[in-house]
């Protein structure tokens, strides 16, 4: 397993990076998710990533109850806070972040965690407020770095110049969505992120499964697959994420001759896609299966030739989100 540098960061993270948040809306057995965050462990991986609205806690709990058992330093845990926990508990507020913290700490079993993540903009909160909070929340040992998911580039320059003006610490990790399907990021996130030293640790490079070439256009998912799962589908249907239709299916079934060329999985050759990036450091991965988890990790390191990923992006260019 290769190794990046986090952003401005002295982290140095897994290029793959195990994902909890399926193992909980899975439905998996305990047992079995266990075994997935063995299978990471044992295959290199690094960091993990977490929220604590994942399962209302349960995907930390899980965490911090198999990772105990497991030297600190062999592992990095990335947690976030936003979106509600209880009626009155949401949001990036000065005391939201310390409330969320403590309770993410307890849950991880840990005395700190080595990325702290805002989820989402809170547009019902001074940012000023919000990244107050976050340095004291360094300065006092509970998290080694800051980060943030879904923002935009606006948002990621006003808080770089929060942090230029007031001193705060500044963001290290930036987590967006993107895959070959879905390379929004690369239009202003990317380069915003990269004039100040801000990493991209990505979710979702598989684009929600179909980037592994199991859904095939004009049949019904397949059982047991995460777009036959309705509490797992989330994405799948909404804000323009529409990674069902027979268009993009089609074109998708075209990838895979070009993955047996290299003798790889159509997986292995999507994750290796976003980590040819040099802004990724990291593409979050999460699995239901030990084998999965396996087969995952061997993207790390896999080179792809220029030519393919012309053959490919041409393939996907009527289909891809720009």
């Amino acid at each position: 397993m290769k190794t990046r540098k986090l952003g401005n960061s002295d982290l140095h993270v897994s290029e793959i990076a195990f994902g909890s948040w399926l193992t909980v809306a899975g439905g998996i057995p305990r047992a079995q998710a266990e075994r997935c965050i063995h299978a990471a462990l044992d295959a290199g991986v690094t960091l993990f990533d977490t929220a604590n609205e994942y399962g209302k806690g349960a995907a930390e709990s899980l965490l911090g109850e198999v990772l105990s058992a497991v030297p600190r330093d062999r592992f990095l845990i990335g947690t976030k806070l936003f979106f509600p926990m209880s009626e009155s508990d949401q949001g990036l507020s000065a005391a939201q972040v310390a409330k969320q913290l403590d309770a993410s700490l307890a849950r991880l079993r840990t005395d700190y965690v080595d990325l702290y993540q805002c989820h989402r903009y809170d547009p019902d909160t001074p940012l000023d407020e919000t990244m107050g909070a976050l340095t004291r929340a360094v300065e006092a040992g509970k998290a080694r770095a800051i980060g943030f998911s879904g923002w935009t580039a606006d948002q990621i320059e006003h808080a770089a110049e929060l942090s230029k003006t007031h001193g705060y610490v500044s963001f290290t990790s930036s987590q967006p969505q993107y895959s070959m399907l879905w390379r929004k990021p690369e239009a202003e996130v990317f380069p915003s992120c990269a004039r100040h030293g801000i990493g991209q640790i990505v979710f979702s490079p598989l684009a929600q499964g179909t980037l592994t070439g199991k859904y095939k256009p004009g049949e019904p998912p397949p059982p047991g697959s995460r777009a036959a799962n309705k509490d797992m589908n989330m994405f799948m249907e909404s804000k323009g994420r529409r990674f069902r239709s027979d268009d993009l299916l089609t074109a998708v079934q075209a990838l895979v001759p070009l993955a047996n060329e290299l003798g790889v999985t159509l997986s292995q050759v999507a994750i290796a896609w976003v980590l040819r990036r040099p802004e990724v450091c990291a593409a979050i991965l999460g699995a239901t299966t030990p084998e999965q988890v396996e087969s995952n990790a061997k993207a790390s390191g896999l080179q792809l030739p220029d030519e393919l990923v012309a053959r490919m992006d041409a393939i996907l260019a009527p289909v891809a989100v720009l």
